[in-house]
């Protein structure tokens, strides 16, 4: 896959099927469309080009007002369009000054001249341009002017409930970390490097690695303590992590991501690790005493254990069905 930042990095190519968007998260409905893009370029003998932006329009637009919480990397998005097959990918520098383009002159400018298009593949929902004045309709009204087809995809819908980004924060931000691994396609993850902490938690035998967020504009799910998959470069562990502010010492300032990792032991200090989020145990509570925190913490991990054993009898029983909702 070729990824540039420049509309002048790709040559003309009149038989490129295109789609634009900002596929936070690259959930199921954004991987239907980009299948879709890859089997009709296929289809046409021709290219499958991915037109998105960094960084993501709402973090130029309304960096206070409605602060967005990402679900997705830029290097997370690349990552999966490699996977699903695509040919090139165009990174466009979203500024406030490009968001006052038309509809009209980033689709003529861009696209029909500049790249090169015989189909254009969006969802059902697609709003593009200054203010999102362009939809659909108006794509349609440029296809027949220009000669280019354009396809509307249906919504995708898992158990009755229409698969977007913004059901996915809903579903992350009160926790429910498994509703959101089945519109993701995936568990939710976050990526961060171990640093140093108090050494609290190896003090109560519950030896936590503290992360720094590789992306602080990555959302972070709900506070709690959740089952968690950890990976790193040449190893995975199951897990416990705590989202939160430690109540039972007192912190009550900084919000941290902790890791426990079950049957491990070993050095992870400056390690970058992925944890994904398998299920939510517990909200995060204060306890009057530490003996009443390991309790819970020793009861929290039989639960764990309990919950792991199910899901690889799941991962055993269904690979197509595990690889599309917890690879």
């Amino acid at each position: 896959m070729r990824v540039v930042h420049d509309v002048g990095e790709v040559s003309f190519d009149r038989n490129s099927v295109v789609t634009v968007g900002s596929f936070d998260g690259v959930h199921r409905a954004h991987q239907e469309l980009i299948r879709n893009v890859v089997a009709r370029a296929k289809q046409r003998g021709g290219r499958s080009v991915i037109i998105t932006f960094h960084p993501h329009p709402k973090q130029v637009l309304a960096p206070h007002k409605d602060q967005i919480r990402l679900l997705s990397s830029l290097d997370e998005r690349l990552a999966i369009c490699e996977e699903l097959g695509v040919d090139t990918v165009v990174v466009l520098s979203f500024t406030y000054e490009f968001s006052r383009q038309s509809f009209r002159e980033f689709y003529e400018r861009t696209i029909v001249r500049g790249i090169g298009v015989n189909e254009v593949i969006e969802g059902y929902d697609h709003h593009f341009g200054r203010d999102r004045e362009g939809s659909i309709q108006e794509l349609l009204q440029m296809g027949r002017e220009f000669d280019f087809t354009v396809t509307a995809m249906k919504p995708v819908t898992v158990h009755d409930e229409i698969v977007s980004s913004s059901a996915i924060r809903r579903h992350l931000l009160e926790g429910r970390v498994d509703r959101a691994a089945k519109l993701l396609g995936r568990p939710y993850a976050v990526s961060g490097t171990v640093e140093h902490g108090d050494g609290r938690g190896r003090s109560l035998g519950y030896p936590t690695a503290n992360l720094v967020l590789a992306d602080p504009a990555k959302l972070v799910p709900a506070d709690g303590v959740y089952v968690t998959a950890v990976r790193w470069t040449g190893a995975s562990h199951y897990g416990m992590a705590n989202i939160g502010r430690r109540p039972t010492f007192g912190d009550g300032g900084e919000h941290k991501v902790e890791v426990h990792l079950l049957d491990f032991e070993g050095n992870l200090y400056g390690t970058r690790l992925e944890v994904r989020f398998l299920h939510r145990l517990r909200d995060e509570q204060r306890f009057d005493s530490t003996s009443a925190l390991v309790r819970q913490l020793d009861a929290d991990r039989a639960e764990a254990r309990a919950f792991l054993r199910d899901y690889e009898k799941i991962l055993r029983a269904s690979p197509g069905e595990a690889a599309s909702q917890h690879s």
